[in-house]
């Protein structure tokens, strides 16, 4: 009967510090875009992007100068 007074704070504390972390992700966006990883596995080349919705398209980063230089 001892150990419930050790385990029920426990319990407590680890409760809130996962809600804590679960608000820190909504509110971070890590919610937000759920579909664009699920299509972007289904379109291999660009021109298949072109046919993706704009909202799911995913967008490519311009290579840094270094990369440029490299490729030349």
């Amino acid at each position: 009967m001892d150990i419930l007074y050790l385990l029920i704070p426990v319990t407590l504390g680890l409760l809130t510090v996962a809600v804590g972390l679960f608000y820190w992700t909504v509110k971070s966006g890590q919610y937000d875009d759920l579909d664009s990883q699920a299509h972007r596995i289904l379109f291999d080349n660009e021109e298949d992007e072109k046919m993706m919705p704009p909202e799911v398209r995913i967008k490519k980063d311009k290579p840094t100068k270094t990369e440029q230089t490299d490729a030349q």
